[in-house]
């Protein structure tokens, strides 16, 4: 079933959040590593460029190269996998698992009206 228009925006807008908040994430842990200074700079800034970078190339809507749907699953999984490992890692236990799974069920609904709006031809 296709989502109704407002739902679908709001779907797409938390998705947006949601890549927002992985990378702000892995800089956080990347600043927050107990290393010296110049290396918790280079991780802060390095981490999330390479999410951002492999989202960009092979998961956004736009991304560079087309992947099919399981390729862009798993880059995604991936993404918020490592930010959920981040919020971990960075001892905040409740708020990993509550990114986790909101990640998850909006992966979901919006991959169930990407493929309803490909079959109705919209």
């Amino acid at each position: 079933m296709k989502l109704p228009t407002p739902l679908h925006v709001f779907n797409e807008g938390l998705a947006f959040l949601l890549e927002l908040a992985a990378l702000a994430a892995l800089a956080w842990w990347g600043w927050r590593t107990p290393e010296p200074t110049a290396l918790r700079v280079l991780l802060a800034v390095a981490a999330p460029t390479a999410a951002a970078v492999i989202w960009g190339l092979f998961a956004a809507p736009k991304a560079r190269f087309t992947l099919p749907l399981a390729g862009v699953l798993t880059v995604k999984a991936l993404v918020f996998g490592a930010a959920t490992a981040a919020l971990h890692a960075l001892d905040h236990p409740t708020p990993a698992t509550a990114f986790a799974a909101v990640a998850l069920v909006n992966t979901a609904v919006a991959t169930l009206d990407r493929r309803a709006a490909m079959r109705r031809g919209a």
